[in-house]
């Protein structure tokens, strides 16, 4: 694999990012209550973080290791399989897929891994900028275990790529602040995450933040009995974020950063 694949994959999710962030722009789900500025400069800051650490770490380093080894010692359960190339790429994208649920569900329910988890759910707004709002320790927490995942399952590389490609895009879509119309969310949502469906997840009630941990896939919410329709506010009065920091500073990166060791 060429230094150049990682950035090829990367221009799928840069084009939904514009893409999205021109939507919501034009057509606004809900009004902020921050406004862009300095939610995106901070999202921004974290994001630049992310890239030279976890995503330098993760693309460069530890998955294409993971699937190598797997590869050379003909390991994982692709490797095993004597299927399709379509039908084993298939089974790639729902298995980790699955991975990535366990583990925003293990961000929710093991106190250690809530606190660099926590600073995704400080923000008060939600829109496209949410969505590469992580803390350095989550994108290095969240990269191990894709390394493993993708080492267990036997996943090649560029396999592994491309459902990166595809679950970054799902996420920067529903975490957009994107007035979809109802009829449109009803019928994308029995199989994938929508902005109002995760907007839920986003709730300052803690029953609420726990359901709907899907990022891409909405099968597992409903098979584990994690799905929850609408907040109990309701979807246009449903407060955003963490009930004990709705005020402007989960707006500052300085004390979003902070944030894990609070």
């Amino acid at each position: 694999m060429s230094y150049d694949t990682p950035l090829i994959f990367a221009i799928i999710p840069t084009l939904v990012f514009v893409l999205v962030a021109c939507v919501e722009y034009m057509r606004p789900r809900r009004a902020l209550t921050l406004g862009r500025y300095p939610r995106w400069q901070t999202a921004a800051l974290f994001f630049g973080a992310n890239g030279a650490v976890g995503w330098v770490l993760a693309w460069l380093v530890a998955v294409p290791a993971a699937a190598a080894w797997a590869a050379t010692n003909d390991f994982g359960l692709l490797h095993w399989l004597d299927w399709p190339v379509w039908a084993e790429i298939l089974i790639a994208f729902v298995a980790l897929d699955f991975t990535l649920w366990l583990q925003h569900l293990a961000m929710h329910k093991l106190p250690i891994l809530w606190r660099t988890h926590i600073v995704h759910h400080a923000d008060p707004d939600m829109d496209v900028s949410t969505a590469i709002r992580f803390h350095p320790f989550e994108i290095i927490l969240s990269t191990l275990w894709k390394a493993l995942c993708v080492a267990l399952l036997g996943v090649p590389l560029l396999v592994a790529l491309a459902f990166e490609a595809w679950l970054a895009a799902n996420a920067l879509f529903n975490h957009g602040n994107v007035a979809l119309p109802r009829w449109l969310d009803r019928t994308i949502r029995p199989f994938l995450v929508t902005p109002d469906m995760h907007l839920v997840h986003h709730s300052t009630a803690i029953s609420e933040q726990q359901s709907n941990y899907g990022f891409a896939l909405t099968i597992w919410d409903r098979l584990f009995g994690t799905y929850k329709a609408e907040a109990a506010a309701g979807r246009d009065a449903q407060a955003i974020g963490l009930a004990e920091a709705q005020d402007a500073r989960p707006g500052g990166f300085i004390w979003s950063a902070k944030l894990p060791l609070t």
